[in-house]
């Protein structure tokens, strides 16, 4: 009888630790079904896969990268229902892939896009080479550089003059060097470029960076503000591309998880930063000339980011990368006139001006 109850018992707990097993199969399943909604496509390195390896911080930013993507597009598509979002999944045989979402010729955007792309190889070497430019130490094993590198990015360029363009990219990348040491870091940023100066918009849009930054650290936004003042200055017309926003690169302390946290902060203040901006302005009434300027100012921005802009430089350097991916920063129509300079005291000369001279929004 004793034996007997041993056998129940054990039987029990056998039962007990199949049913907690089958539960615990099922709210996988269920929160794998959840994420998949919140998706716009199937993730890159596969859902299987992400939760295999849902502890390591590559996969849980490839979640942050996707989930963002979806965030943003849900959010331009409620504010353009006559236009639709064309998701774009493409493979590199070199290694990964991504998911390009775009929207071109709505109501509200002429063009938005917002691209995730996880991608993997051997670091090519004009990547290389750009990487040492900017202090890196890579030493490499027979002349080859494992990588692994994964962002969401986005431009949003929309038709009324009076609603500023919009663009931020979160990345993270790693490399492995000869004696097997991983180097890892993380970059990004969101900024804002106006056709118009609104006051209340940059401050609005500056403030919610701020935010941000400040649950983080104090010093980090005036520190990425004035970075990305920096890093969007078109040296040959000397003015910025737009009004700012944060930039950063290279950041890899105080530790990964503290700058995952960060990164994942400002990834979730890109809805709230713009989007108020957009609904109070999308219908603006807007003139012949309004509009002409807003294309004068695109063509600043296509030479930008054509001759300055580190990603666009390192996506089409890198073997197997997607150029239609990389030049989707690019609006659909811009304009170059020779010589052209609006009148002095106009609305035009007054955003110039700020472009020249960067000012503080939120002291």
């Amino acid at each position: 009888g004793a034996l007997g109850g041993l056998g129940l018992g054990l039987w029990r707990r056998q039962q007990q630790a199949a049913m907690a097993a089958s539960k615990e199969d099922e709210a996988e399943k269920k929160e794998e079904e959840e994420l998949r909604q919140r998706f716009m496509a199937p993730p890159v390195s596969g859902m299987r896969e992400l939760r295999r390896r849902r502890r390591e911080l590559r996969s849980r930013m490839e979640l942050l990268i996707m989930e963002t993507q979806g965030e943003v597009c849900r959010a331009l598509a409620a504010l353009d229902p006559g236009a639709s979002f064309v998701v774009d999944t493409w493979e590199r045989k070199e290694g990964g892939g991504g998911i390009s979402c775009v929207l071109q010729d709505g109501e509200v955007f002429e063009k938005a896009g917002v691209n995730v792309s996880v991608v993997s190889g051997l670091l090519s070497e004009e990547a290389a080479r750009q990487m040492r430019s900017r202090g890196k130490s890579l030493k490499a094993k027979d002349g080859k550089l494992p990588f692994c590198a994964m962002g969401v990015s986005s431009v949003i360029h929309p038709k009324n003059p009076h609603v500023p363009t919009m663009h931020f990219n979160y990345r993270y990348f790693e490399i492995e060097e000869a004696d097997g040491t991983k180097q890892w870091w993380f970059g990004g940023g969101t900024d804002l470029t106006p056709t118009y100066l609104n006051e209340e918009d940059a401050v609005h849009f500056h403030k919610t960076l701020k935010e941000a930054c400040d649950k983080h650290d104090l010093k980090l936004y005036p520190k990425y503000k004035k970075w990305c003042d920096d890093y969007f200055y078109i040296k040959h017309r000397g003015e910025r591309r737009g009004i700012g926003g944060i930039f950063f690169d290279d950041m890899d302390s105080p530790s990964k998880e503290e700058v995952f946290q960060f990164v994942k902060s400002c990834a979730k203040a890109v809805v709230p930063c713009y989007i108020p901006i957009v609904k109070r302005h999308c219908h603006d009434s807007f003139t012949p000339e309004e509009k002409l300027w807003q294309q004068l100012r695109r063509g600043r921005y296509v030479e930008f980011n054509l001759v300055y802009d580190r990603g666009t430089k390192f996506g089409l350097l890198t073997p197997g990368s997607r150029t239609e991916s990389i030049l989707m920063s690019l609006p659909l129509t811009a304009r170059w006139e020779y010589m052209h300079t609006p009148p002095e005291s106009s609305k035009e000369a007054e955003i110039l001006e700020v472009l020249r001279n960067p000012k503080d929004w939120v002291h």
